[in-house]
């Protein structure tokens, strides 16, 4: 089986590590990332990521994959979504909290879209993956985004006070790692 080549657009060491594990987990592939100056676009979820990874491919000249993640609260219909990365930066763990005072659910979902390119001019492929779960105050390192306050539903945990291991088999960009994983393992 040939070793597949990839360069995934990001500028988080965290999501390129998680990816690197996922994706190498079942098929040889070399993944190599750029950090990209891509304008933050508005949408839904999907239109973010084919856009994104429209203009990825178009400044690489080559195969690409790009990943956003939205962290959607049901009480606020699916917001902050994904515009969660300026949330926490400008609110942090307790603001995010404090969005859903006087709320009765703390149900949120973990969504995340990756996105395929194979050059300029391709058509982005999409793949999704979802967590469902709720929102609870913070617990474990807070090193990686808004992991500390997302506990996954049927667990006592949050992402952050998981196991690297445990995380990556039941997180939504695990979920939606494995079926670009399906689709690649397809490819020549």
């Amino acid at each position: 089986m040939t070793t597949k080549r990839l360069t995934f657009v990001t500028g988080n060491p965290n999501k390129l590590l998680e990816t690197k594990y996922i994706l190498s987990q079942g098929i040889p592939i070399e993944i190599d990332s750029e950090d990209l100056d891509i304008p933050e676009l508005q949408g839904t979820t999907q239109e973010i990521a084919k856009a994104k990874c429209r203009r990825a491919a178009e400044l690489l000249g080559r195969a690409c994959i790009t990943e956003d993640t939205a962290l959607c609260y049901k009480a606020l219909n699916g917001l902050p979504g994904p515009y969660i990365k300026h949330f926490m930066k400008n609110l942090g763990h307790e603001g995010l909290n404090n969005l859903l005072v006087g709320f009765q659910t703390k149900e949120a979902y973990a969504l995340c879209t990756f996105a395929y390119s194979a050059g300029p001019g391709a058509e982005p492929i999409l793949f999704e993956g979802c967590t469902d779960g709720s929102i609870v105050p913070a617990r474990g390192p807070g090193t990686f985004g808004w992991d500390a306050i997302f506990q996954p539903e049927g667990f006592d945990k949050t992402y952050a006070e998981m196991s690297k291991e445990e995380k990556n088999v039941i997180s939504h960009r695990f979920r939606a790692l494995d079926k670009l994983k399906a689709y690649l393992a397809t490819l020549p």
